[in-house]
């Protein structure tokens, strides 16, 4: 909406309201200025897949950034013939630079693939030296259910998140769907390494990626 009337000060007020403001860890505030500074397909690449279902699985800090985070979304999405996207980031080092806050993230091809899908996995990595799965989102039905399979197959997903990883907010991109809300699935360190060692994917990943297709297909 263009305000016409707006003197230069109340303008530039607005700005600063509208303009996206990058968490305080972050480097770029948006996807358009990590465009303007880094190169696509040296420093970073994007890939989107459609699926046959009406779920997507995104790795929003893939590659480098938050290893393997990538792997585990697209084995995911083909375990069920699912949607898949992710950003990932391709430095030899330095990959924090490219991490966008979920909350800001708007890299355009993956929210649109969000956007037309009706459930939303999204996978992260976090700190931690316990192999531990921390299942958060606003879809709770389907967030209990994914934890459940998870502790089924042995895995640690406890029931309280620490602050900062419930992937709770309307923002989030992993609740940007048609309804609102999402799952967002934090591993720590630990989990990881114990998911791929020496880049190659353990028998534990296979039964990770099992435990969350078997609680999204009951959905």
């Amino acid at each position: 909406m263009i305000i016409r009337t707006a003197t230069a000060t109340t303008a530039a007020l607005l700005a600063l309201v509208v303009t996206p403001v990058a968490a305080a860890e972050d480097t770029y505030a948006d996807y358009a200025e990590l465009a303007a500074n880094e190169t696509e397909g040296v420093d970073y690449r994007r890939e989107v897949r459609t699926g046959d279902t009406d779920l997507v699985h995104i790795a929003i800090h893939g590659g480098g950034i938050e290893r393997p985070t990538t792997e585990l979304a697209d084995a995911g999405a083909k375990a069920g013939g699912h949607g898949f996207g992710t950003f990932e980031g391709l430095k030899p080092s330095g990959n924090s630079v490219l991490h966008i806050t979920s909350t800001n993230f708007d890299e355009p091809q993956i929210r649109e693939l969000v956007a037309g899908s009706t459930y939303t996995v999204s996978w992260h990595g976090a700190a931690g030296d316990t192999a531990t799965t921390y299942v958060g989102g606003l879809d709770t039905e389907l967030r209990d259910a994914v934890r459940a399979e998870l502790r089924a197959e042995g895995f640690d997903a406890p029931d309280t998140v620490p602050d900062g990883l419930a992937g709770e907010s309307p923002d989030n991109i992993g609740n940007l769907n048609t309804r609102g809300k999402g799952v967002q699935l934090e591993l720590t360190r630990a989990q990881r390494d114990a998911l791929v060692k020496d880049g190659v994917p353990t028998a534990e990943f296979d039964d990770y990626v099992a435990a969350v297709e078997r609680a999204v297909s009951g959905r």
